[in-house]
């Protein structure tokens, strides 16, 4: 699930999405910004803060992390995003939270 999951995130992205390995799965970042991510958990969402509780709202997500709650990003139950109207959805809002943010400049990785 996790591999189509994967492919049909990134048909759905737009140009210029960077994919990273991050969170025990690959994370998709626009401007230096992480939009979503894509693990055996499901989908990330990035969702700001302002949007957390809307997001969860929806229903087939819950908060990133149990406990200690994340607050600004959800992950979405995989039987949710069925289809593609489903999927866009959440790409959708994670991209409208995401074009907000100034682009971060890329950081120099040391070995």
């Amino acid at each position: 699930m996790t591999e189509d999951l994967l492919s049909r995130v990134r048909a759905e992205l737009p140009p210029g999405a960077i994919e990273r390995k991050m969170f025990g799965g690959v994370c998709f970042m626009l401007e230096g910004n992480m939009v979503a991510g894509v693990s055996p958990r499901g989908l990330l969402v990035r969702v700001g803060k302002e949007g957390h509780a809307a997001a969860l709202a929806r229903g087939s997500a819950r908060s990133l992390m149990a406990g200690r709650e994340m607050q600004g990003y959800v992950v979405v139950d995989p039987a949710a995003l069925a289809t593609r109207q489903s999927l866009r959805s959440w790409l959708d809002l994670a991209l409208a939270f995401v074009r907000t943010l100034p682009p971060k400049a890329s950081k120099a990785r040391t070995k």
